[in-house]
């Protein structure tokens, strides 16, 4: 799946993307660390996956591929 970063806090490393319906969803640190990234940008492409609850799992660049996947 395939969003756009909406917002991004450096110091928690958490923020939240845009999917391509207008849908905001939230992710949190463990999300971000299981990417391995560093830092995102406000209208970055990004690849997402959701866990069995539908929360944000992992969030990488939409040029990387998912970890595990």
């Amino acid at each position: 799946m395939q969003g756009t970063v909406r917002t991004y806090d450096a110091g928690t490393r958490s923020g939240s993307v845009l999917l391509d319906d207008g849908t905001e969803l939230p992710f949190d640190a463990a999300a971000f660390d299981a990417g391995g990234l560093r830092m995102l940008r406000f209208g970055q492409r990004v690849n997402l996956a959701l866990d069995d609850t539908d929360h944000v799992s992992v969030i990488t660049l939409s040029t990387f591929p998912l970890p595990g996947r």
